[in-house]
This record gives C-alpha cells, sequence and structure tokens, in this order.
C-alpha cells in the first residue's frame, strides 16, 4: 500500500473516529451546559435569504447543536445532496387569509388564564396525567395495536407529527382538531422557518396565513432527519426526544371525530370531497350516481351523514385500503405515547390553562400572545345529540377503536353514549 493510500484512510479512520466520539460525548453529556428554554431575542442582526437558518441558527443565545452543524459540515447533508432546506428558510409572501375561520369574528378574546395564581395545581394535573399515561403504557392486561413495538420499530413516515425547534429545544407532536393550526403557528414563530414579506422572521402567531402553517416545508420534522443525518438518522431522534420538552395536545375522542366531520364534510373542500366523501357516499348511500365535485354536491345536498361516516371508520376495507387520515387517526398513532416520553400534556378541554402554563413553562410566554380560541368550539355536550342516530353496536365498537386515546389521556368511559 503507498504512502498516499495509507495516509487517505488514515484521515477517514480519524474521521469516523471522531464522528462517533462526538456523537457518544452528546449522548452521555448533551446540552448539560445549555438552557434549553433560553427566549430568542428580538434583536437578532438582519440574515439575508439565503443566509437565514431554518433550525440551527448561530446567534449566542440560541440553542445550537454541535453534532448538527458537524455532520451537516462534514457529509454536506444540507440542502445540496438532501432536498431538505436545512440551512435556508422559505420566503413567502404576507398575504391575508382567504378562510373565514381566520377573522377576528371566529375567535373569543376572553382573557386567558394567568398563572400567578395555581402554579401549583397545574403542575399537580400534569403529573396526574403522566402518571396515567406511564401507568397503561406499563400495563400488560391493557392493550392496543403497536403498544408493545418500540421507538426503533416506528416506521419514518409515522413520525411526520413530531415538529421540532432546535432555537429552544422543543419538540411538539400535533394533533388534528386540537388547536394544532395555532401550535403550529407558534412552533413557526419559535423557530424561524418562515420569513413575511418583508424578509423578516414572524413575530406574530396570528400573522401567518393558515395555507403556509399547514405546508409541510414550513416545520422540521421527524421523519425528515433521514435527509440531513442518514444512517444517523435515529440516534439524533433519540438525543433530542431526550434532551428536548416534548408536549402534545389531546382532546376528547368522540368530541374529536365530530370536529372533523364536521371541518371535512360540512364545509366545501374538494380535495376532502374527492377522496373521502365519494368513496363514503358511493359505498353507504345507496346513490347510483355521485356527484364528481364538491361544489356540484353541496347545490344539490349530496354530503355524506355522520351515521354513513361512523360506517366508514367502523368498515375494516377502510385501513385495509390506506391508514385513517390524520384528522380522525387516533393520537396513539400519530404520537407514539408509549415509546415517547412526553414531558407536558395538553387538554383541548383546558386550552387556555394548559396553553399559559406550557408557555411560561418554555420560557416563551413574553414573546408573543398565544393565538385565541374558536368560539364555536364543537362542545362535548353535543355527543349525545350527534350519537343519538347512530346504532349503540357501532358505537361500541366505535369506542373499541379509539379505548386506548380515551384510557392513555384520562378521559372517562362515555357510558351514556354507548347504552351501559
Amino acid at each position: 500500500m503507498t504512502k498516499s493510500r495509507l495516509f487517505c484512510l488514515l484521515v477517514v479512520l480519524g474521521s469516523v473516529f471522531m464522528i462517533l466520539f462526538i456523537i457518544v460525548y452528546w449522548d452521555n453529556v448533551g446540552t448539560a451546559n445549555f438552557n434549553l428554554h433560553t427566549s430568542f431575542s428580538k434583536s437578532l442582526p438582519p440574515h439575508s435569504i439565503g443566509e437565514h437558518p431554518t433550525s440551527v441558527p448561530t446567534t449566542g443565545n440560541n440553542f445550537v447543536s454541535d453534532v448538527d452543524e458537524f455532520l451537516d459540515g462534514f457529509f454536506n447533508l444540507g440542502a445540496t445532496k438532501s432536498g431538505f432546506q436545512s440551512t435556508k428558510v422559505v420566503k413567502l409572501p404576507l398575504r391575508g387569509s382567504s378562510s373565514l375561520e381566520e377573522t377576528v369574528r371566529g375567535y373569543d378574546w376572553s382573557t386567558k388564564g394567568k398563572l400567578e395564581e395555581g402554579i401549583l395545581d397545574q403542575e399537580m394535573l400534569q403529573q396526574e396525567r403522566k402518571m396515567n399515561l406511564r401507568k397503561f403504557c406499563a400495563n400488560s392486561s391493557f392493550s392496543f395495536p403497536s403498544k408493545e413495538r418500540s421507538f426503533d420499530d416506528i416506521p419514518n413516515r409515522e413520525l411526520d407529527h413530531l415538529i421540532v425547534d432546535d432555537r429552544h429545544g422543543i419538540i411538539y407532536c400535533y394533533v388534528p382538531k386540537v388547536a394544532c393550526t395555532n401550535w403550529k403557528r407558534v412552533m413557526i414563530v419559535l423557530s424561524e422557518s418562515l420569513l413575511d414579506r418583508k424578509g423578516a422572521p414572524y413575530q406574530d402567531p396570528l400573522q401567518i396565513p393558515r395555507e403556509d402553517v399547514h405546508n409541510s416545508s414550513s416545520h422540521l420534522t421527524f421523519n425528515k432527519f433521514w435527509r440531513r443525518y442518514g444512517k444517523f438518522s435515529r440516534h439524533m431522534m433519540k438525543i433530542k426526544l431526550k434532551k428536548y420538552t416534548k408536549f402534545l395536545f389531546v382532546r376528547d375522542p368522540f368530541v374529536r371525530l365530530i370536529s372533523a366531520f364536521r371541518s371535512k364534510f360540512e364545509l366545501e373542500n374538494e380535495n376532502f370531497y374527492r377522496s373521502f366523501a365519494v368513496p363514503i357516499l358511493t359505498l353507504y348511500s345507496n346513490r347510483t350516481n355521485v356527484p364528481t365535485s364538491v361544489g356540484e354536491a353541496f347545490s344539490s345536498g349530496t354530503k355524506p351523514s355522520f351515521p354513513q361516516f361512523i360506517q366508514y371508520l367502523l368498515d375494516a376495507r377502510t385501513e385495509e385500503q390506506k391508514p385513517f387520515n390524520e384528522h380522525w387517526r387516533q393520537v396513539y398513532r400519530l404520537c407514539h405515547p408509549c415509546q415517547i416520553e412526553y414531558d407536558f400534556i395538553g387538554k383541548l378541554e383546558s386550552l387556555d390553562e394548559d396553553t399559559a402554563h406550557l408557555l411560561q413553562h418554555l420560557n416563551v410566554d413574553s414573546l408573543f400572545q398565544f393565538p385565541p380560541s374558536y368560539r364555536n368550539r364543537t362542545a362535548s355536550s353535543w355527543e349525545e345529540d350527534w350519537f343519538s342516530k347512530i346504532p349503540v353496536d357501532w358505537r361500541q365498537k366505535l369506542y373499541k377503536l379509539y379505548e386506548a386515546d380515551f384510557v392513555l389521556f384520562g378521559y372517562p368511559k362515555p357510558d351514556n353514549i354507548l347504552g351501559v
């Protein structure tokens, strides 16, 4: 072997050794010398579009992952090879929302819960929620699909709801129909992953257009890690899960289903009509001709009924063809609460109080006002009316389908709905 080849081999081996050393060091020491909840400065120096970072900025008071920078630099896993823009943000125009849901009339601007009083109660409540979750995750007599698998067994495609903010050391698992639009807005503000028309990061969550909030390119999620870290992606996920603050918000499962039905089938939505309403009407409405467009369907009064929607959920063919849509997929399938130890569990039923407590805990409560909640939030008191036309045996089967979400997150069994 020539001296030049030997030298190249030594360089490669030395580099690999350094990578492994840094990963092991980071895993053991981690971020002990960093404050994961440091507020970002409002006077950060301006960046050009090509220089502004998505999730790993280099300003002095930000949470920076040395491993991220080292691996990005060594492997060049940024925008040039991965397709994921790890060092750039998307410049989007600031424009008014076209959705009526985004107008002030749709919000409740009532006073938010303050934490000067009742902090101890909030802490105790969190302990109860987390203890309940751990208890049933560890209970061998309580089982549900995928409960026993490890984190490594979860496919990357099922980790797409875990949004990462490296600037503050936060991971948020979003659950559709549980204030996720507003929490996604908050994550965009914290991570500075989008710029407004003037080229500055958004500072007011409510100013971010709804269509940009739900654009997958607006967020760094776990399922994108393989593009940045390659074979180290799963290890990096575990490091961040260990070091970062992890939270989610949940909701009464049956009320969430009602909300999903109202949102996706009672409002004109072309995509949901073609993807879900047409199959539901074709299978369960006894119609020979189903309108091909949502406009035609609504003009003729052709919409899926709530019983037809429940029948669709209970039909074994639904899951065989493709997994549940995220708006009615179970929380345990979206957020993997038995594989990920969450630090905070919020509930929509106590959204204002839980949000205020969480933002203060993260030390970001002074940076912005959390967007106000909707006035006409689907109420749990409506359940009996909505389920009145659903056969009792269907209700009981539906409960079994969502039982894990009821039990894990401490929602009582709805005996009045189940006829027991």
